[in-house]
């Protein structure tokens, strides 16, 4: 199925950025006319996600965090959040909640977030080459 919508942005891993990843995917959703949880649900599901990238992906280094969302008619948004970091080495041990490679400042609850707000949650990752989280969820239309 194609999208009726979609946008992309890019920016650098540092973590003041995080809070422009949120108002950009919520600014574009919009006009999906979201109820407020909903919206909420996906702009954390995205912080999560972007966090990971800047604080895990490229660690003590700047990087690019890619961010793609695409508006399917269904209600249907898919957002992909990606970055070239150092990549996952075990992505079902990653995923464990309370796992962390963050230090004793991280709780490792970020996909365990993601899965809660989104109707899906699918990461992919190259040790060396990068992760790609890619967040699904449903909006109710009305239209």
């Amino acid at each position: 199925m194609k999208p009726v919508n979609k946008a992309e942005i890019s920016f650098p891993s540092n973590s003041v950025n995080e809070g422009f990843a949120r108002a950009a995917v919520s600014a574009f959703l919009a006009q999906l006319d979201p109820t407020v949880a909903d919206l909420t649900d996906l702009k954390t599901a995205v912080s999560e996600a972007v966090t990971n990238s800047i604080v895990h992906g490229y660690r003590d280094a700047i990087g690019t965090v890619y961010i793609s969302v695409k508006l399917f008619e269904n209600g249907k948004t898919v957002v992909r959040v990606r970055d070239k970091g150092c990549g996952i080495p075990d992505i079902e041990q990653a995923m464990e909640p309370l796992y962390t490679t963050g230090g004793e400042e991280r709780a490792g609850l970020g996909f365990a977030v993601m899965q809660s707000f989104c109707d899906s949650v699918r990461v992919t990752s190259s040790v060396g080459k990068g992760t790609s989280v890619t967040l699904t969820k449903y909006f109710e239309t009305k239209r």
